[in-house]
């Protein structure tokens, strides 16, 4: 009862922070606002969340409510006793995996679709992988990313298609550029706007900037990030968001469009480095209009506390982090955000 109370307390406060941060703004007719979150665990062998994860998500919510799509990236295997890809013991292997109830925290929480195109989606094998989609759709949460998987939501009139690449076998390839530039462009007949999510890059506190060429982790190739995300643009993309190197990377304008290369950890319980900048997150919101441009924005910061949770940063550190990082990584196409967080939309 008093972590209920304690949690009420907690919503009603970040309810009226969120409403006092500027770039909030009123509901732009014929458009659609979406706000996404990085990598997500709801919970997993090295701690389950209190409420199935609602607990977790708390001081998050507001953002995702507030936007007419939440959208974040679900960095694990939703199921009930499927066997793990790691060994019993097994101290440099790690499986992500929550019970099957706590996807009811992701629409409690105002996230209403999740990429699954990661390298953890696969940790409990297909029987995994397919409960995962049962837990989902019993919970009334879409999903993307899966191969070949073009996703459509409607809002205020307004129809998105989502897709989401990693460079893996159970998920839309982002190693393979000319296949997805197809998908894409299938899914650019079929909506008014394209909505773009990648797993991509090295991991780490080292990771926060996005190379030229191709990356590799542990020797795993994963992906080169500004190749595929300008060559979807190019197939008619208008909004790519990243998730996967575990740290804020820069934001760079491609044709008008906008490329987010990666928000950091959104949440994880007991699962995620905190340390420097590994704790550093944020929640991108972006109005586009039924043309795909792109009206407003806004970054709001947010600070990962032990042992995972998100809370609202007052000093904007990964604000200052991203528009430092925009700019070191792609100069004049650089994307960069005010003091307060609204994005500077080029005219």
């Amino acid at each position: 009862m008093r972590l209920a109370l304690a949690l009420a307390v907690a919503l009603a406060a970040v309810v009226a922070a969120v409403a006092a941060r500027p770039g909030a703004g009123e509901p732009v007719a014929g458009a659609v606002t979406i706000a996404w979150g990085g990598d997500t665990v709801l919970g997993s062998t090295y701690g389950l969340p209190p409420q199935e994860g609602r607990s977790l998500l708390v001081h998050v919510a507001p953002l995702f409510r507030a936007a007419d799509i939440g959208f974040v990236n679900l960095e694990e295997a939703l199921s009930n006793g499927s066997p793990a890809k790691c060994a019993p013991g097994s101290t440099d292997c790690f499986a992500f995996g929550a019970p099957m109830t706590y996807a009811s925290a992701l629409p409690a929480s105002g996230i209403r679709i999740v990429n699954l195109a990661n390298n953890h989606a696969a940790d409990y094998g297909t029987a995994g992988e397919a409960s995962t989609l049962v837990a989902l759709k019993r919970a009334g949460v879409a999903w993307t990313g899966k191969p070949g998987q073009i996703q459509l939501l409607d809002a205020n009139g307004v129809r998105v298609a989502f897709l989401g690449f990693a460079p893996y076998p159970w998920a839309s390839r982002l190693d393979r550029i000319p296949q997805a530039v197809a998908l894409v462009k299938r899914a650019a007949a079929k909506a008014d706007v394209v909505v773009v999510a990648i797993h991509a890059g090295a991991e780490g506190s080292t990771a926060n900037h996005v190379p030229q060429g191709t990356e590799y982790y542990l020797g795993e190739n994963r992906g080169n990030s500004r190749a595929f995300t300008h060559a979807v643009i190019d197939a008619g993309a208008d909004l790519v968001v990243g998730s996967g190197p575990h740290v804020v990377r820069g934001v760079q304008w491609y044709h008008d469009r906008l490329i987010a290369y990666s928000l950091g950890n959104l949440a994880g319980w007991h699962t995620f480095g905190l340390e420097g900048t590994l704790s550093e997150s944020a929640v991108l919101s972006v109005t586009l209009g039924r043309d795909g441009r792109i009206r407003r924005g806004h970054w709001t910061s947010l600070e990962l506390e032990d042992p995972g949770i998100p809370e609202l940063d007052s000093g904007d550190t990964s604000l200052t982090l991203v528009n430092q990082l925009s700019k070191s990584d792609f100069g004049s196409t650089a994307a960069r955000f005010t003091s307060t967080g609204s994005l500077v939309v080029p005219r």
